[in-house]
């Protein structure tokens, strides 16, 4: 059994009937995040992939964009009532002649797992710039290719199997293949640890790669999307209205309600080989605004 999940017990009611039993959950622990030795924000995570989490975090901010700009990321002490370390606590140190940002970033309030940016300090600065383009990304997909996705993300999703509690992001190249896939109980944690990933491997911008989650699509993903320039972005569920005006101002394809053979295309369909039609149909459900 590893820290990503926790056997519990309970009781179980069928029929009317009380029996005891025991679950496997997946595990919620608060991870800070410290720069320079400051604390700069702590988000409730599950445990593993850290080491991406808060490079991921710190790309999808816009303090760097490569792994060169990263000097150290370390464990720090943090204990329970024990004394034994609960590797909650990161330190990242960023490479000579970095700047390490305003204190503007910094988040006032615990981030809690399903939200990505409410803890930030002002609303002027929830968008960020990315240095990268996306918009002249050339990279043509299939419908049927796009369809073929959540199978293969749920298939890969091993922690998931055992508690149906965890998010997953992942990443795919333009052929379909699976590059990388990370689960947590936060869809932000999930995308930040794919695109730290990618970050300490050397390999941003990701042109030409296709980006599934497995819940809807709100802002702040398709802005850590933008982010890594990561040109196609899809969402099993709905997009956000602010989701879909910002894909469209970064030149990312952006498509919800990805279930069986079916999808709605909100931005960027020049990028799915579809021939065009005349005609103008009802979307399959009509995707919710977010407020």
């Amino acid at each position: 059994m590893t820290r990503k999940t926790q056997r519990r017990k309970l009781i179980r009611i069928t029929d009317g009937v009380r029996t005891a039993a025991w679950d496997t959950l997946v595990a919620e622990e608060p991870l800070e995040i410290r720069l320079a030795g400051r604390a700069l924000a702590v988000t409730m995570r599950t445990p593993g992939d850290d080491f991406d989490l808060a490079a991921g975090f710190l790309a999808s901010e816009g303090v760097i964009a490569s792994d060169a700009e990263l000097a150290a990321i370390r464990y720090c002490s943090g204990t329970n009532d024990a004394g034994e370390n609960t590797y909650n606590v990161l330190d990242v140190d960023l490479a000579p002649g970095v700047d390490v940002p305003q204190m503007s970033l910094q988040r006032n309030v615990f981030t809690s797992s399903s939200c990505g940016v409410c803890g930030k300090a002002s609303l002027e600065s929830v968008r960020t710039a990315s240095r990268f383009t996306v918009g002249d990304d050339p990279i043509s997909v299939e419908p049927d290719l796009i369809a073929a996705l959540p199978d293969r993300l749920r298939a890969a999703q091993g922690v998931f199997e055992t508690t149906g509690g965890l998010h997953a992001a992942g990443l795919f190249d333009s052929a379909g293949g699976l590059v990388s896939i990370r689960e947590d109980v936060g869809r932000h944690n999930a995308v930040d640890k794919l695109v730290g990933a990618a970050v300490r491997e050397g390999r941003l911008p990701l042109a030409g790669h296709i980006l599934l989650v497995s819940g809807r699509a709100s802002f702040e993903l398709v802005q850590k999307a933008a982010m890594a320039a990561i040109p196609v972005m899809a969402a099993v569920s709905a997009p956000s209205s602010l989701a879909v005006e910002l894909a469209e101002d970064a030149g990312i394809t952006l498509i919800g309600f990805l279930r069986g053979d079916s999808m709605n295309v909100y931005s960027g369909a020049h990028r799915l080989a579809t021939p065009d039609t005349d005609g103008e149909e009802a979307p399959r459900r009509a995707p919710a605004t977010l407020r």
